[in-house]
């Protein structure tokens, strides 16, 4: 799909929000630069409250949000250097909890999580390129979501 602009990747990210259950993972992959930060927001937005203040977790790896259904953890895997350092900080505990929403997938090296949603951002011209993937329960769950 097609995101032409910032409005549009929140939209996505509360589409999702509202399909994410727990002990489920969101996995953002793309280059820097390409929105995935953006995407979070939006997500965590949408289940705790619109002025959530919402940092990016790139020097503190993870920050934790309540949410009125739903706890979520936003990992930023960029500076790991092994998959077992995701761990260490509280990812299986987040999902046990929760949910969570990994940023730099690719560092987990294939320890992903079984029941997640990949989706994988590009550069497209001023706007995205946004493909998903579904994976245990995520396969098949279809998203409302209008672009």
């Amino acid at each position: 799909m097609h995101l032409k602009d910032e409005a549009g990747t929140a939209r996505l990210g509360e589409a999702v929000a509202r399909r994410l259950r727990g002990g489920e993972a969101v996995c953002l992959s793309g280059p820097l630069g390409a929105g995935k930060s953006t995407l979070a927001r939006a997500l965590i937005r949408a289940l705790t409250r619109p002025d959530e203040d919402v940092p990016s977790p790139t020097f503190t790896l993870v920050q934790f949000y309540e949410g009125a259904g739903l706890k979520v953890a936003h990992f930023d895997l960029y500076r790991l250097t092994s998959p077992e350092e995701a761990y260490e900080i509280g990812l299986d505990e987040a999902l046990e909890d929760g949910a969570a929403i990994i940023e730099w997938p690719e560092r987990l090296e294939g320890d992903l999580p079984a029941d997640r949603l990949d989706i994988e951002i590009t550069l497209d011209g001023d706007g995205r390129r946004v493909s998903m993937t579904g994976h245990g329960a995520w396969k098949g769950r279809a998203l409302e979501f209008g672009s």
